[in-house]
């Protein structure tokens, strides 16, 4: 960590300027709003859902997910980071959503906080007297998809709308 930065976090009289997010609060969407999502926009584009099971990936994903397995993020940060760039929400999985999504998301926001990827500079305009760029937050929601595939395929496991390669025998007997 920059000694600036470390400075700033344990001198009390400097507040920090954002909630630092962890594994317990970060943001979650239910399976309901995001099926609302997918059918409601199908196609969309300013959504992704990323599903970072690795074996476990079989019996059944979400329609247009990607599947990058949770060993593989370190590596495949610098893709997700370019290729997600422009999307307005993000949604992370796994199994349950309990340990390997939660800590991608995480992982993954705190990269584009490193990289201040959540500003946008916007080119002088004629309003804007000093000639210079502006900057203007435009953050990307990212999100915790609550009970991961498990509770998804409870519900939606069978709709051919919005899960692909779905297996019922895998997830009859809660084997994951």
């Amino acid at each position: 960590m920059d000694a600036h930065l470390l400075y700033k976090h344990q001198n009390p009289r400097v507040q920090p300027t954002a909630p630092v997010i962890n594994i317990g609060n970060l943001p979650r969407i239910s399976r309901d709003s995001l099926f609302a999502k997918l059918i409601g926009k199908p196609g969309d584009e300013s959504l992704a859902i990323i599903d970072v099971r690795d074996s476990d990936f079989i019996g059944g994903h979400i329609r247009g997910c990607q599947n990058v397995p949770a060993p593989s993020l370190d590596y495949r940060m610098p893709e997700l980071l370019r290729t997600l760039r422009e999307k307005k929400i993000v949604v992370f999985h796994c199994a349950l959503s309990q340990q390997r999504g939660p800590t991608a998301a995480l992982r993954y926001m705190r990269e584009r906080e490193r990289l201040g990827l959540d500003k946008k500079t916007e080119p002088k305009d004629e309003g804007n007297e000093e000639g210079e760029n502006k900057e203007s937050e435009v953050p990307q929601k990212v999100f915790v998809l609550e009970g991961g595939f498990q509770r998804w395929q409870e519900k939606y496991g069978e709709d051919e709308r919005v899960t692909e390669g779905y297996d019922k025998g895998i997830w009859e007997f809660g084997q994951y």
